[in-house]
């Protein structure tokens, strides 16, 4: 205690106890927040300076503290080098990988300062210092203003059919004024259950920050960055559709953010610890049992210093402040990059949507809701689509195809087909067969077209005859056709099974007789 100075003042009450009221130096320990011993101690003192009862006119504190306490014949602590902590600090930052330590450091010190400190108070030195860098500024949260929002591990969930546990995560929605706190369970950090908790967080407040405060969360920030941030597209159009801004806190700086960080703390103990011992089955039975102890216990509960509650806070500063709730519902989207293939489609969730033909390599930003797939070329949209879910099908718009693949994409099979029975019905019949042999109809058009050419060379007669004769004996080609007219094989005049009565005669043909024997 005699090693450790009081306030002057203290010292000046020690020694008017002392010499006006006449109290021992016990009596003096009793009555004040002195030691005994630091008592005795400053009573040696000023004896020995001559320091009485009362004390001279103009001696000041500093004059006082320099007679009871004079200089010591040691040197004093400005004459020695002081330790660069500056340097020493990121030296320690620097090199960690070499597992640098206060101790080499020191030694370092004393080669160029032999007089220098000495290892304990070197050490205590650079401590000092680096305290002052732990400073924080304490944050003023206007009303309205900012909302802060973050993750954290949630209760598991019981599978009920395989009793399976399945661990959820806890979303917590802080507001900056008041504190009024708003968390549901999801079984993810995804985008989709991020977006979702924001809009249940937004219907549950009645209104909208003019800020909302996240992490840097990768469904909520897509590039973290000190400067300037990349926010997730689908994050971003929430934050228009309901008017508000996206404020990520800095990459490693969790005081941005402080308010959310207490408030998981105080939603894991509210909420989480009260709910521990409980059996749920679904999501949505544990956000149940979250949303009751969060009007109630929460929210409800008065604060001891306030002597208020969250909603009582929230109701008279941020409410008041805050922005309204949008007329339009927000409807989720995500949004996706997708480049245009040389058959003018782009591939999304393995369906294929066509787009204008010249945007042929570009590549797009694609909105996808459950309804609707739009395609956007620098902010414009250039395409839209009704959403298709099934797996690698085409949906194709005419007008986004060339000149050329339009009338291509006119000849459709029951097109060609009437096309040929023009010509006769066996012409229809052999054409409708080639077509039909195909796994793909377009892959017989060119084989069709090239056997209607061939009417053109020969008539319209002669390739009937031809087909017809393809047919019968069911050689369903194009160069079986052309075989045909090449060799006049339709103008080959055959019997049919009712004309031909008799058998012909050969002599290999043993007759009726030789079967008697």
């Amino acid at each position: 205690m005699a090693n450790q100075r009081l306030p002057m003042r203290e010292i000046r009450e020690v020694l008017r106890l002392k010499y006006v009221c006449g109290l021992s130096a016990r009596q003096i320990a009793q009555g004040s927040s002195v030691g005994r011993t630091a008592v005795r101690d400053y009573l040696r003192r000023a004896k020995k300076a001559g320091v009485g009862w009362p004390l001279p006119e103009g001696l000041s504190a500093e004059k006082l503290e320099a007679l009871l306490f004079p200089p010591s014949l040691a040197p004093p602590a400005a004459e020695r080098a002081a330790p660069d902590c500056e340097g020493i600090y990121n030296e320690l930052r620097d090199h960690k990988k070499l597992n640098l330590t206060l101790s080499q450091l020191w030694l370092e010190y004393k080669d160029d300062h032999p007089d220098g400190y000495q290892y304990t108070q070197f050490c205590e030195y650079y401590k000092r210092w680096r305290k002052k860098l732990d400073y924080c500024m304490r944050q003023e949260h206007r009303a309205g203003e900012k909302l802060f929002v973050d993750y954290c591990d949630g209760l598991s969930i019981v599978n009920p059919k395989t009793g399976e546990l399945i661990a959820t995560q806890l979303f917590v929605a802080v507001w900056g004024a008041s504190n009024f706190t708003y968390a549901e369970a999801s079984l993810s950090q995804t985008l989709p259950c991020w977006i979702g908790s924001h809009v249940r967080a937004f219907d549950y407040f009645g209104c909208v920050p003019h800020a909302v405060v996240p992490d840097n969360l990768k469904s909520g920030v897509s590039k973290p960055c000190f400067y300037e941030p990349d926010i997730n597209p689908t994050y971003a159009e929430l934050a228009r559709h309901y008017g508000t801004t996206v404020l990520p806190a800095r990459p490693a700086k969790p005081r941005d953010k402080a308010k959310v960080e207490a408030g998981v703390l105080v939603a894991q103990r509210w909420l989480l610890a009260v709910l521990r011992k409980e059996i749920f089955h679904s999501v949505a039975e544990l956000n149940a049992a979250i949303r009751e102890l969060l009007n109630g216990r929460l929210n409800a509960r008065l604060l001891r210093k306030m002597k208020r509650s969250r909603r009582d806070l929230f109701d008279s500063l941020d409410r008041p402040a805050a922005l309204p709730l949008p007329e339009r519902h927000y409807e989720y989207a995500e949004w996706l990059k997708a480049s245009v293939n040389i058959d003018y489609h782009i591939e999304v969730d393995s369906h294929y949507y066509s787009v204008p033909y010249p945007l042929l390599r570009e590549r797009l930003d694609v909105r996808l809701t459950a309804s609707t797939v739009e395609s956007f070329l620098k902010g414009e949209r250039v395409a839209a689509h009704p959403r298709s879910h099934a797996k690698f099908g085409f949906t194709t718009l005419d007008e986004h195809r060339p000149p050329a693949h339009r009338k291509h994409a006119e000849w459709t099979p029951s097109r060609i087909v009437a096309w040929a029975e023009k010509t006769g019905p066996c012409t229809g019949a052999l054409v409708a067969a080639i077509l039909a042999a195909k796994t793909f109809p377009e892959h017989g058009y060119r084989a069709c077209l090239g056997i209607l050419r061939l009417g053109k060379r020969c008539g319209d007669d002669r390739l009937e005859a031809a087909c017809r004769r393809a047919l019968k004996y069911k050689t369903c080609s194009y160069k079986s056709v052309r075989a045909i007219l090449a060799a006049k094989l339709d103008q080959v005049v055959e019997e049919t099974a009712a004309e031909q009565t008799t058998l012909p005669f050969h002599g290999n043909i043993r007759g009726g007789e030789y079967y008697k024997h």
